[in-house]
């Protein structure tokens, strides 16, 4: 069966819960075992003294009924063995990060990311003797090569290790795509099996890309954009092969950051209509992006529906199922004219944050990368003209109104 047919009941049977049709919400804190002996088993499997690992339930930190039932239905959009949720989609990379690096480690990743990540990476794991070295996101095969023997040199003089090539395909706010295939035959060529390739997939996912068939062994995402999808809810999640997830869910069963049972309870209800909410607002986009690349104020798009370098739209027409409906709006001018647009809007809303049901609009290099040094902003193209717009399912037509009367105060 087709995702969106599990959404509706995969991993609930309704004849454990008094025949409720959804799942309750389990609000509590810990779990009974049926007997001692019990118990003891399932420590011995948490403790790593018994093959096997957990069984049942037994503290809500560790996990929950309405976190398993969320995991077992995000594995299946991306097609993965396993899947563990978070309180926030930077918890969900934090905790995989720290899970996967030590001391004297190297982690390789594309840029632009979004700032939280780059920020996390440059200085939080810094402090903790993590390098970094990055590459742009539409780096061939030739300049990434050059990237992952440089990172072997910085680790070996560190003592350490490539640990992660962590990718954000398409990235925060440009659009820029990654080459994800690239990625995974240099890894495979020049570095051991157990340096994994995670990737941020919130853009586009898990509609329009699946990056695990691409050669990406784990995905990220921040649950809260399309997955949650109504701007009412923080979350995040991982998915992978199981020997990926196992590290994390240590980490994560020791330190907390699970999605509670309410959040992970209205993420079920959300996954249901997932599809029907991305489709419309792709159409949505596909039809804006149309009106403003016309218009004279308009400088131009980052939008993976009209890509116009030649590199970028193979690598769309190898990995993409869709163009999404988040994407750049370069105006002529800078902040001052962006500003403008942004203040005269009426239908869409002046928010961070995208992949809801409403329309958002914000100004990257004030507000989400504003901690980004400006000439990294400059280099990575998030410039002062750079509007970030996430489409919404509003009717089309009122859109383009809006955005029309916006650009006349520009």
């Amino acid at each position: 069966m087709k995702p969106s047919t599990l959404m509706m009941g995969h991993g609930y049977d309704p004849a454990l819960s008094e025949g409720s049709l959804k799942a309750p919400i389990f609000l509590t804190s810990t779990f009974a075992f049926e007997s001692a002996a019990a118990g003891k088993r399932h420590f011995e499997g948490i403790t790593g003294l018994r093959e096997g690992g957990a069984e049942g339930l037994v503290y809500s930190r560790f996990n929950g009924p309405n976190q398993e039932i969320l995991e077992d239905r995000l594995a299946i959009w991306d097609g993965a063995e396993d899947s563990l949720c978070f309180s926030s989609g930077m918890t969900a990379i934090c905790v995989m990060m720290m899970a996967y690096c030590s001391a004297g480690d190297v982690i390789v990743h594309s840029g632009p990311l979004y700032a939280a990540s780059e920020g996390f990476v440059a200085k939080i794991l810094a402090k903790f003797g993590v390098k970094y070295i990055d590459f742009p996101a539409g780096a061939t095969r030739e300049q990434f090569e050059d990237v992952v023997a440089k990172a072997k040199d910085m680790a070996t003089e560190n003592g350490g290790k490539v640990a992660m090539i962590y990718l954000e395909s398409p990235g925060n706010p440009t659009n820029a795509l990654v080459d994800i295939e690239m990625v995974r035959d240099v890894r495979d060529a020049a570095l051991p099996a157990d340096c994994p390739i995670a990737i941020d997939n919130t853009f586009l996912g898990p509609l329009w890309q699946r990056p695990l068939e691409h050669g990406a062994d784990i995905v990220c995402y921040s649950l809260t954009k399309y997955v949650g999808g109504h701007s009412d809810l923080v979350a995040g999640s991982i998915a992978g092969d199981e020997k990926w997830m196992k590290p994390v869910r240590m980490i994560r069963n020791t330190m907390g950051g699970i999605a509670d049972p309410n959040t992970a309870w209205m993420l079920l209800r959300s996954l249901e209509t997932v599809e029907l909410r991305m489709q419309r607002a792709g159409e949505n986009a596909a039809k804006v992006c149309e009106f403003l690349k016309k218009h004279p104020k308009v400088d131009g798009l980052g939008y993976l529906g009209m890509i116009e370098d030649d590199r970028q739209q193979d690598i769309y027409d190898r990995h993409c199922l869709g163009a999404g409906s988040t994407f750049s709006l370069f105006l002529k001018g800078g902040e001052e004219e962006c500003f403008r647009f942004l203040d005269a809007l009426k239908v869409a809303k002046l928010a961070v944050s995208l992949g809801g049901t409403e329309t958002l609009a914000s100004h990257p290099a004030s507000m989400t990368h504003l901690s980004v040094p400006h000439a990294r902003r400059q280099q990575l193209g998030i410039s002062d003209a750079l509007v970030r717009i996430s489409i919404g399912i509003e009717d089309p037509e009122d859109l383009i109104a809006d955005f029309d009367q916006a650009l006349d105060a520009v």
